[in-house]
């Protein structure tokens, strides 16, 4: 079989439309192919108008990578989150990096042919929230793959020039789509206001978590310690950031954040306690561990409505805080970290798949394979 013929086999038994099936290198302006999610459980590839630049301060990106999140695997599955639901086709994907092919006239930060991490929440700028340098709380946040908004796993996404950061040559376009969940990582540490040697306790160890794990070390915390009831990831932790690792098991909040602080020589009881998973017993065992006056920082997505150990929290005049996303100087600090060597992100890639294998790698991390899955770009997709 030609090479033109195999790659329009792919295309249509992934359900490509004919238009859209084109010999890679040979992609006309007309061609953007989309991996978009029609419905709970159902996805499909096609060929979608290449955005138009919508100001002169605007720029297009050839999108090279996108790492999947596990928002993204949620809409995929369930089609809504929260408030948030998916009523018509929309394409996934938000962790993404690329290169300049187009730049509206008005663009001075960035050239066509700079590689960059695109970052994919595009606020008002005119309300309070965006004046006082907390845009990711902006009502009116026009953030990728967050419904009705369409994601960045295309040929083509466009953004504003000041929401791509220029990568540096020592930083691969595989690293750049991982700025966005390290720029996540920043800004909980950046909210439980980490100093240096402190104790941070980080209950999850998902891609989030570890970067937790990873910034907290950065910015001087000697002793942080990852939670999570998978061994596999614990040991990855060890090898990665964190200085101790506990793994969780059957027992109540209190006699849990007990071992940890036994175990970890941890004294009175950490100074931070993050959690990056979500889950119950993981956020009442978070606000047990602290020392009096600590901080807690709520950072993973589980049920809306939990038990919560409230009584333990007024008693240590703890500080509680919640983390959503990533705001002001987020983006350009994760980038600094890893251009400097202070955080390593190449660790958690544990896999690549071509653009037309997008469903696969999917279902990769729903069945929490490997640490993150990055799906290349569509002209690297033969």
């Amino acid at each position: 079989m030609s090479e033109k013929l195999h790659w329009v086999a792919r295309l249509k038994e992934r359900n490509v439309p004919k238009s859209a099936a084109i010999l890679p290198g040979h992609y006309t302006q007309t061609c953007n192919l989309s991996f978009v999610l029609e419905k709970p459980g159902s996805v499909k590839f096609e060929d979608r108008p290449i955005p138009k630049l919508a100001s002169p301060y605007d720029v297009l990106v050839n999108v090279k990578f996108t790492g999947i999140c596990g928002s993204d695997v949620h809409y995929w599955q369930h089609g809504a989150i929260g408030s948030f639901i998916v009523k018509a086709p929309m394409v996934l994907g938000h962790e993404s990096s690329g290169i300049i092919s187009e730049v509206g006239d008005k663009v001075t930060s960035v050239k066509v042919g700079d590689r960059v991490a695109m970052e994919p929440g595009i606020p008002c700028r005119r309300c309070v929230r965006c004046k006082d340098g907390k845009y990711n709380l902006c009502v009116d946040m026009r953030f990728a793959a967050t419904p009705p908004i369409d994601g960045t796993l295309a040929k083509y996404y466009s953004l504003p020039e000041d929401f791509c950061y220029k990568l540096p040559e020592s930083v691969s376009l595989e690293e750049g789509a991982l700025m966005e969940p390290l720029a996540v990582g920043v800004h909980i540490t950046r909210q439980a206001n980490i100093q240096p040697g402190q104790s941070v306790v980080v209950f999850g160890s998902g891609p989030v978590g570890l970067l937790c794990c990873a910034v907290a070390k950065a910015y001087g915390a000697n002793k942080v310690v990852a939670v999570d009831i998978n061994e596999e990831r614990l040991k990855f932790a060890k090898s990665y950031a964190a200085t101790d690792v506990v793994v969780s098991q059957r027992e109540s909040a209190s006699d849990s954040a007990a071992r940890i602080i036994k175990d970890c020589d941890l004294g009175h009881g950490a100074d931070v306690a993050i959690d990056a998973s979500g889950a119950e017993p993981c956020i009442q065992a978070g606000i047990h561990v602290l020392r009096t006056g600590g901080t807690y920082v709520q950072a993973g997505m589980g049920k809306s409505d939990i038990t919560f150990p409230i009584g333990a929290m007024g008693a240590k005049e703890l500080n509680v805080k919640g983390s959503f996303r990533y705001s002001s100087g987020d983006y350009a600090t994760s980038v600094g970290l890893v251009t400097s060597g202070r955080v390593s992100v190449k660790e958690l890639i544990s896999n690549k798949v071509k653009f037309t294998d997008a469903e696969t790698a999917f279902n990769d991390v729903k069945a929490a394979k490997g640490i993150k899955v990055l799906i290349e770009g569509v002209e690297d997709s033969a």
